[in-house]
């Protein structure tokens, strides 16, 4: 974490001395301000379309949960991991506090992980579709190879994740019912019953579809506000794998490390550098600001299970 510190704080030294605030801004005019509003917007509605995946994760895993409940617990996650400088990630906060209303940690975990794991299904999809709707995005040199490659390797990596987790030899050894065991005997049940009942994974990458999709409006419609004349199509291709790049744990939030990736992948596009890191800069802007909404949410903190006869009685 120390060095993640370090490495954000050089690299917004770099940013704030290449570009000047001037540029990184939009033009103040209505149509940009209604173009940010979007964006905005788009970015609060993929939250909530993200915990409609985590709802149906918890719905393989028989955990009953409501969607405001766990819209509020995602929200304050983001709050944590974007503003709060801790160790425990927003993600470990969604397991406490769902866990603390379930009374069970072990499938709230397996939940958050299987979650997140759907995403790298997604992701990849996104980018083969963006590069077979638009022929000519698959003639971007390094840009296409790169975005290829990047979605190829995250599938093996997933593969390979998925096909350990639910072999029984080897995620069904490490079942159980009493400590650690209890979490990855989660992760293994889960992936198992998606194995089992296919309609079920349908339904989570379903959900992440339609997720992602409202994440790459908000970046298209912040790309419109900078005047960068981009297509849609050419987002769906390449801003999927710069997803993916800006989760390597270098930077907090990936500060750089996403301005970086957007500039190798739309240059061959028109995109100056200077753009890259507005957009970059702009929709993590977005980010933070619907960040904030989940403060309240965990200033108030989450529900406790309450204790049955039985449970009193032991």
């Amino acid at each position: 974490m120390a060095a993640r510190f370090v490495a954000t704080a050089v690299i917004a030294v770099v940013l704030a001395r290449r570009v000047h605030l001037t540029e990184v801004l939009p033009h103040r005019d209505l149509g940009n301000t209604l173009l940010v509003a979007g964006a905005l917007l788009f970015t609060l509605l993929g939250i909530v379309l993200a915990s409609l995946r985590w709802q149906r994760v918890l719905g393989a895993l028989e955990v009953p949960s409501k969607l405001v409940v766990l819209t509020r617990h995602y929200l304050a996650s983001l709050f944590v991991g974007n503003f709060l400088p801790s160790t425990v990630g927003g993600d470990v906060l969604r397991v406490t506090r769902l866990g603390s209303e379930t009374g069970d940690n072990s499938r709230p975990f397996a939940s958050v992980v299987l979650e997140r794991l759907s995403g790298w299904i997604v992701l990849p999809g996104l980018t083969f579709a963006g590069l077979a709707i638009n022929p000519t995005l698959r003639k971007q040199g390094t840009a296409t190879a790169l975005a290829v490659a990047v979605g190829l390797v995250t599938l093996c990596a997933l593969g390979t994740v998925l096909f350990l987790a639910a072999h029984p030899r080897i995620g069904g050894r490490v079942t159980g019912t009493d400590g650690w065991r209890r979490f990855t005997g989660a992760i293994h049940l889960g992936v198992d019953r998606f194995r089992r009942e296919p309609a079920l994974a349908l339904e989570v990458i379903a959900a992440g579809v339609v997720y992602q999709l409202s994440v790459l409006v908000a970046v298209f419609l912040a790309g419109k506000a900078l005047d960068i004349n981009v297509g849609f199509t050419a987002v769906l291709a390449f801003f999927p794998a710069v997803a993916i790049v800006q989760t390597l744990p270098v930077t907090i939030g990936g500060l750089g490390v996403r301005e970086g990736a957007l500039y190798v992948f739309l240059h061959p596009l028109g995109v100056t550098s200077e753009q890259a890191i507005s957009l970059g800069i702009l929709i993590y802007f977005c980010t933070l600001v619907v960040s904030l909404v989940g403060a309240p949410a965990f200033a108030a903190g989450g529900t406790r299970k309450v204790p049955q006869a039985h449970d009193r009685d032991d």
